[in-house]
């Protein structure tokens, strides 16, 4: 019988390979695994050993004792599977896509587990509490996941643990003590975790061991306990991010063996300990930024062999000990926002190579150290708001390696370093409000990559140099309230990527050089106060994105161009010249008085330009002629409607034909406001919101526009007064949309306004809403590239408020009704008439709000009980908006019941995994980028403002997931 079985199996291969039970675990794991990237295409059932298998290590006896499929975009539960391989002692599955929960009981009998790494994936539930019993367990980390509740208290009865890492999850409760028992850890890591407010356990004194520890933004509260001066092996503690209070404790600088102290962004207060700190002899990096601290920076202190000292925005006083330039390591010093005082040390720079330095809003005072790019490697220099004096030194022209030099409201004087001016990688040169004389050299020509220059508020003089118009990189030029002299210089024009240009209050003359017409992208022009003269050319009128020109207070003569007529000024002033002839017609209204004062010469409808009888009885005779045709125009349309509205005369129709109005204009209009009028009757309504109704309008010539007419004042509530909500609705829409451009905003055309009624016109988005569209029955129309692409274009337009305005932009009413479509599916974000500007004077970047403002569902959690509003409570709506995208549901239903639809998304997650979530019309194939982008919406959403992205971020990261998707599409295009 024993030979038959031989004889068998040797004529049947597979059947030996089916003896093989590693090979029959590790196959049925595959099968638990959705493949998309094919990483477990070697993965042959008919071999005979998996030891050659992708991620799979064998030891002498051909056992599996390590499995390695990081960054697979594996998805799945967690095969329990593996805990058969009875030899297997290192598992990760870092950065896949493994979801549920772990399987608590089945992991327990992974006994010769020594490494399980499960982070970056999309776990949820509670903890396992039974991994606990592997006795043999060093490393468990489960960042970067989104499981809930506590810690279990069975995590205080790991025998050899040495390794844990619970980053970014969903955890509950406080710290708990019971961590301090496990003695063996030499890393934990509890960052970015909503635990509710806690003190720091005076046991984790216990883990002796413990080299790193990292309880980045996990609500602590209370002082730091001296306890954590018994860790006498730890190399990096990070507590930054929290509400810790009190002073720093000396105990901390009994940690002989600490690299890194990071306690940046807490309550602290008190003065920096006084003493102890030469214990600390490997002390690298220290950074106690954003705090309250008080006293002065202790000598001892600066005498440790820091790498990087960051103190900024604190209280301290006192002066910066002298002692700091003697560290040979030093490349970074940040003590910017402080009350420090006296000189900074002379030899600062000398031994060692500094890169960056940030001294900014201090008392600072004296000269700038010589020695500051001794060792050629300063990048950045920031100096700004202190009372330094003097020169700039001579060897600041021959430090090559700066990028970035901002020098302003000092005391400085004195001419700039020849060589200062053409230093090659410096972007950004400011040196605005101090008392420089002397011209710009002619060097600047070598400072090819610089794209500001601001030299405002100084005692610079002469002409500007020809050189100037070589740096093709130029963005800025901010030379206004200098003694500059001599006309522009001719090569100006070739600066093609020109966005500002700011000479006002100088003594230049002359006129405009030929070719302005090159400054496609300028922005901002103001010349005023100078002595041009000469015609104003119309090439002006081909500066299409122009937004600002001041011409003010110079000699300019001639008519002003009808040129002009084709920009969207915002804001423009021709006053005091000697302009003559009429004004062009868009702009000879009564509004713009003040814009053409001072010019005797000048005439146009405007009560009070024109002296002459002459030009008074034109004015008149025309005044009578337009009047007629006004007259006329105004008959046929009384006639016009009385046909169509032969059984009902309309009111609203009739006071908006019979006012006078005010047509304000942003961009070249190809219609007039009597379009706009005569269309607005109930047929053409697409939309009825809180603040009015909205048209569609279709244009004589083919094209539609959107019209909103804001309410009456009668459909105002009873207590509230003209000029509140409804008219700073209005304002905020018009001063917003006004001055801003960018594609992925609404693009305001222009309003109208009479003395009780109010228009807006927008261009018009034929596929209306996101809301509208992906909450009706055409849901199916978007397909999840489409919901990609509206994320991304909505994320670039918040992205513009938050990061490119100044100041800065908050829109309050982000949602999906607010993100309008055009008919290729590109995103619009709209509807500002919540907006507010974000007062960053006090440096906290909040604004306060009287009442809460924004729709159900998307507001800020925060802002519900602060009534505070920053870019924050963008970022939170936004990811509301994301959320909607993946899983196609309303923000608030029914069917939530006391939830909204974060609530419900994380309670699906925890009770029946990510696919539950999930908008079913959505294909499967793009599961992974539909996954990341959810994880991206729950970290919008996350419940502490401080953990949410910046909206700049939001869209790196979207680009990372668009770049993922362009990759995997690739390779399988390739395949």
């Amino acid at each position: 019988m024993h030979h038959l079985l031989l004889l068998i199996v040797f004529l049947s291969p597979s059947l030996t390979l089916s003896l093989n039970k590693e090979v029959l675990y590790l196959q049925k794991a595959k099968l638990n695994f959705d493949d998309p990237t094919a990483a477990l295409s070697n993965w042959n059932p008919d071999d005979e050993t998996p030891c050659k298998w992708n991620g799979v290590v064998c030891d002498s006896s051909s056992s599996v004792v390590s499995l390695d499929l990081s960054a697979s975009s594996l998805s799945g539960p967690f095969p329990s599977v593996l805990c058969r391989l009875h030899r297997l002692s290192s598992i990760s599955f870092y950065d896949n896509f493994i979801n549920s929960t772990l399987p608590d009981d089945e992991l327990a009998d992974c006994l010769a587990l020594e490494h399980l790494d499960l982070a970056q994936n999309y776990l949820t539930g509670t903890l396992p509490r039974r991994v606990s019993e592997l006795t043999r367990l060093r490393y468990l980390d489960l960042s970067g996941n989104n499981f809930s509740g506590g810690i279990p208290a069975s995590y205080g009865t790991f025998q050899k643990l040495e390794v844990l890492a619970l980053v970014e999850n969903l955890l509950e409760g406080v710290i708990p003590s019971y961590l301090g028992n496990v003695t063996t850890l030499k890393m934990l890591n509890l960052s970015y975790n909503p635990f509710s407010p806690g003190r720091i356990p005076q046991e984790i004194g216990n883990l002796t061991n413990l080299e790193v520890l990292w309880l980045t933004q996990t609500s602590l509260t209370g002082e730091i306990p001296d306890s954590l001066g018994r860790l006498g092996r730890l190399v990096d503690l990070d507590l930054a991010y929290n509400e810790l209070s009190g002073s720093i404790p000396p105990s901390l600088t009994q940690l002989r063996a600490l690299v890194q102290l990071e306690l940046y962004n807490n309550s602290l207060s008190g003065d920096l300990p006084s003493g102890g700190w030469s214990n600390m002899t490997r002390l690298r990096r220290l950074d106690a930024s954003t705090n309250e601290l008080t006293g002065r920076i202790p000598v001892e202190l600066c005498e440790l062999p820091l790498e990087s000292l960051n103190l900024y925005e604190n209280n301290l006083h006192g002066g910066l000990p002298d002692v700091i330039a003697e560290s040979p390591n030093l490349y970074e010093l940040k003590l910017f926002r402080n009350r420090l005082s006296g000189k900074l040390p002379s030899d600062l720079g000398r031994n060692s190579a500094l890169w960056w330095i940030d001294v900014s809003t201090n008392n600072f005072s004296g000269r700038i150290p010589e020695s500051l790019c001794s060792n050629g490697a300063l990048e950045e220099l920031l100096l700004i708001e202190n009372s330094f004096s003097g020169e700039i030194p001579a060897s600041l022209g021959e430090c090559r390696s700066l990028l970035r030099v901002r020098l302003g409201h000092n005391n400085l004087s004195g001419e700039v370093p020849g060589g200062f001016w053409g230093l090659p990688h410096v972007s950004l040169l400011e040196l605005i409000g101090n008392s420089f004389s002397g011209g710009i050299a002619k060097t600047i020509a070598g400072a090819s990559n610089l794209s500001q220059l601001i030299l405002s508020e100084n005692k610079f003089s002469g002409y500007l140099p020809e050189e100037l118009g070589f740096l093709e990189n130029l963005l800025e030029i901010s030379g206004n309230d200098n003694r500059f002299s001599g006309t522009l210089p001719v090569s100006v024009v070739n600066l093609r990527q020109l966005v500002k240009l700011d000479l006002h209050n100088n003594a230049f003359s002359g006129g405009f050089p030929i070719g302005i017409d090159s400054w496609k992208k300028l922005n901002e022009l103001n010349l005023a106060d100078n002595q041009f003269y000469s015609e104003i050319p119309g090439d002006i009128g081909e500066l299409s994105v122009l937004n600002y020109l001041d011409l003010s207070r110079n000699r300019f003569s001639g008519e002003i161009p009808v040129s002009l007529q084709n920009l969207k000024l915002n804001r423009f002033n021709f006053s005091y010249n000697n302009l003559s002839g009429h004004i062009p017609s868009d702009y000879a209204k009564a509004i713009y008085k003040d814009s053409f004062i001072g010019n005797p010469s000048l005439c146009g409808e405007i009560q009070g330009l024109c002296n002459s009888e002459d030009i008074k009885n034109k004015g008149y005779i025309w005044f009578i002629k337009t009047l007629s045709v006004l007259v006329g125009i105004l008959l046929i349309f009384g006639i016009v409607w009385f046909y169509i509205k032969y059984k009902k005369f309309n009111d609203v129709k009739t006071n908006l034909e019979s006012s006078k109005w005010t047509l304000m204009s942003f961009h070249k209009l190809g219609f007039s406001e009597s379009e706009i009028l005569e269309a607005l009757d109930e047929d053409n309504v697409i939309g009825t919101g809180a603040s009015g109704k909205v048209y569609k309008v279709v244009l004589s010539n083919g094209e539609a526009v959107a019209v909103k007419r804001l309410w009456g004042q009668s459909k105002a509530s009873d207590d509230i007064e003209r000029g509140s909500i409804r008219d700073d609705g209005f304002d905020a829409e018009v001063e917003t949309l006004g001055k801003i451009r960018h594609k992925n905003i609404v693009k305001l055309w222009c309003c109208c306004t009479t003395r009780d009624s109010k228009l807006l016109v927008y261009e018009y988005m034929p596929n209306g809403s996101l809301g509208d569209l992906l909450h009706s029955a055409k849901s199916g129309l978007l397909d999840w590239p489409i919901r990609f692409k509206i994320a991304v274009d909505a994320a670039e337009g918040l992205s513009y408020l938050h990061h490119d305005c100044v100041p800065p932009i908050v829109h309050r009413d982000v949602k999906s009704n607010n993100i309008l479509l055009d008919s290729e599916y590109g995103a619009r974000v709209a509807d500002f008439g919540l907006a507010k500007v974000v007062d960053d004077a006090s440096g906290k970047g909040t604004k306060s709000m009287s009442v809460i403002a924004g729709s159900c569902g998307y507001i800020a959690p925060e802002y519900a009980y602060t009534l505070r509003v920053n870019e924050k409570s963008d970022i939170y709506s936004f990811g509301v908006v994301i959320l909607e995208l993946v899983t196609g549901r309303l923000p608030v239903d029914p069917e939530f019941g006391d939830k909204d639809l974060v609530k419900w998304v994380c309670w699906m997650l925890d009770q029946k995994g990510v696919l539950s979530v999930i908008d079913p019309k959505l294909d499967s194939c793009y599961r992974d980028d539909i996954c990341r982008l959810l994880n991206l919406g729950l970290l919008c959403t996350s419940l502490l403002p401080t953990k949410r992205p910046s909206m700049w971020c939001v869209v790196k990261m979207m680009q990372e997931i668009g770049c993922r998707s362009l990759h995997k599409n690739a390779v399988k295009v390739g395949n």
